[in-house]
């Protein structure tokens, strides 16, 4: 029990003390880049989907 707790005060410490956390405006900016670059590359899937679809359609619409 006492090495759980001296995990836990290790754990603590560090998290409050040592880790350098962003500030609200650069966790913003963070968050909006991530979300354009999500639906980005949902839409490049989305569109290569599409096209995949397109092709397969034709070329069995051909046999």
């Amino acid at each position: 029990m006492g090495k759980l707790k001296n995990l836990w005060n290790v754990t603590y410490d560090e998290l409050v003390n040592k880790v350098t956390w962003p500030s609200w405006d650069d966790l913003v900016q963070s968050t909006i880049i991530v979300l354009v670059a999500s639906i980005i590359f949902a839409l490049a899937i989305y569109i290569l989907d599409k096209g995949f679809d397109f092709i397969t359609n034709f070329l069995y619409k051909l046999i």
